[in-house]
């Protein structure tokens, strides 16, 4: 429903952050994960799978800095891409999820050729790359905003796979430890530009349904994998 008005932008905000309950931490696959009743073969399956998530979040950034003509945005977004690329010195969140893919007994050329990358999750992927290549450069931003959600299921994972699934090495979690201030410092500036820039009743409401979409994306990706991996 569209307000009559504009929210405030502390009232916008927490809009936003009332589509949590879209998020795929709710997902049953995901919830089944978090309670340790997945397979080996189903934690595989997720991983690899959501390799081609994590190795198209940089073509996304890149498709949002190409599209903004603004220096400082490009200044403080390009970061994003050097966190999941990696540098010579520091390794990134792409190295790190390979990692948590040979952690799990998945071979690194396997994640890399994205052989085991089901259908409906390279389509939901795809979809949500050539929005940000296509979309005005704050609606793409907007777009990210799911990290508001992720530090919980980063922490999530952290607290129970340990214990659910020992049989992973432990140095192949580090992709969710690395995670957690990361999310937080490109929330604080994914939502200094949606609010800055959705200021009307029709503009707030575009902004919840870009949200809505890249819930959306992620929800539909665990359904091709939990259809797959019933």
């Amino acid at each position: 429903m569209t307000h009559s008005t504009a929210s405030s932008p502390a009232a916008f905000e927490a809009r936003l952050r009332a589509r949590e309950s879209g998020y795929h931490i709710h997902h049953p696959f995901n919830q089944r994960m978090a309670a340790g009743l997945c397979s080996p073969e189903q934690i595989r399956a997720w991983v690899a799978n959501r390799f081609y998530y994590q190795a198209n979040i940089p073509l996304k950034d890149a498709a949002i800095l190409a599209n903004c003509p603004d220096r400082d945005t490009r200044r403080e977004w390009v970061v994003r891409i050097l966190d999941h690329d990696g540098t010579d010195t520091r390794p990134g969140g792409i190295e790190a999820w390979l990692r948590l893919g040979q952690a799990t007994g998945l071979e690194r050329e396997a994640l890399l050729d994205h052989r085991h990358v089901l259908p409906g999750v390279r389509f939901a992927v795809d979809a949500y790359v050539n929005f940000a290549r296509r979309a005005p450069w704050q609606e793409a931003v907007c777009s990210s905003l799911t990290e508001m959600f992720a530090p919980e299921i980063h922490k999530e994972r952290l607290a129970g796979w340990p214990t659910h699934y020992p049989w992973i090495e432990a140095a192949g979690l580090d992709y969710f430890r690395s995670r957690i201030p990361l999310a937080q410092r490109d929330v604080d500036h994914g939502l200094r530009v949606t609010l800055g820039y959705f200021r009307t009743p029709e503009q707030q409401q575009r902004a919840l349904d870009i949200l809505q979409f890249k819930l959306d994306v992620l929800w539909s990706m665990l359904d091709a994998i939990q259809l797959a991996n019933p």
